[in-house]
């Protein structure tokens, strides 16, 4: 399975947010300056975010985005689903309905030791998702990479976007 890189830089992006003052909205351009990301892509992630109930959007001058949860509350799988949407990894076409000895009555998407394997797997890869939260990548890197805080608020200050 391979996702977009609008997933890396949704995942980045909030984790970035959790660092800037609450009441901070940050706009696209600088949240896209940040990483020299295109910032017209960015806002649409950005956007899907904002659809999903992840980040707020406030428009104008001042405006951009800042997170509307709190990374307790945010996991990786809410920010996959975003950008990615709901739907499973794997698509059961029911390929034995073509075989030989196939039954047309039955709903082989259900009776398929490879679509239930597929099916297993992806919900594993959901779960572990799940599980993980933007607090629990923050506490990680705040714990491997102490700066990284206050070295991310002063790039946002320094930045022009």
């Amino acid at each position: 399975m391979r996702m977009s890189e609008g997933v890396e830089w949704a995942l980045h992006t909030c984790l970035n947010l959790t660092w800037l003052p609450d009441d901070r909205a940050v706009p696209a351009a600088k949240l896209a300056a940040f990483y020299e990301l295109p910032a017209a892509y960015l806002n649409k992630q950005m956007q899907a975010l904002a659809r999903a109930g992840i980040v707020t959007s406030t428009p104008g001058p001042r405006g951009g985005f800042r997170l509307a949860r709190a990374p307790e509350q945010i996991t990786v799988l809410d920010i996959v689903v975003a950008i990615e949407g709901p739907e499973e990894a794997f698509r059961c076409e029911q390929l034995l309905k073509q075989g030989p000895g196939a039954d047309p009555r039955v709903d082989y998407r259900q009776s398929c030791l490879i679509s239930r394997a597929m099916r297993r797997a992806d919900l594993a890869w959901r779960r572990e998702l799940a599980a993980q939260t933007i607090a629990d990548l923050k506490a990680d890197v705040e714990q491997q990479f102490p700066a990284t805080p206050g070295n991310t608020a002063n790039r946002f200050s320094a930045l022009r976007a």
